[in-house]
């Protein structure tokens, strides 16, 4: 079953390969992916990676929380799953 991780703290460099490589280390990655914003395309500072195997998922979340990426100390957990909210009015 996949794992979901929540990557906080980024820096506006990396990249979504950075990502993958960084947690490709710790096991199979599908996914991984930088949010940015979508009128600027600029990163948000935080992304998401999505692990094969859970237990490879907790091994990163692990070893990789507090840990320095493209020179900021990363927020690494399990994503919790998006709260529903109300439509938007315009």
């Amino acid at each position: 079953m996949s794992s979901n991780i929540y990557v906080g703290n980024l820096s506006y460099d990396t990249t979504d390969d950075t990502l993958n490589s960084t947690f490709a280390e710790y096991g199979s990655v599908l996914s991984a992916r930088v949010i940015t914003d979508r009128m600027t395309g600029r990163s948000r500072g935080f992304g998401f990676v999505e692990m094969e195997d859970n237990g490879e998922a907790q091994a990163a979340i692990q070893a990789l929380n507090g840990t320095s990426l493209d020179g900021r100390d990363l927020k690494v957990n399990e994503a919790k799953p998006r709260e529903s909210r109300p439509p938007r009015r315009w």
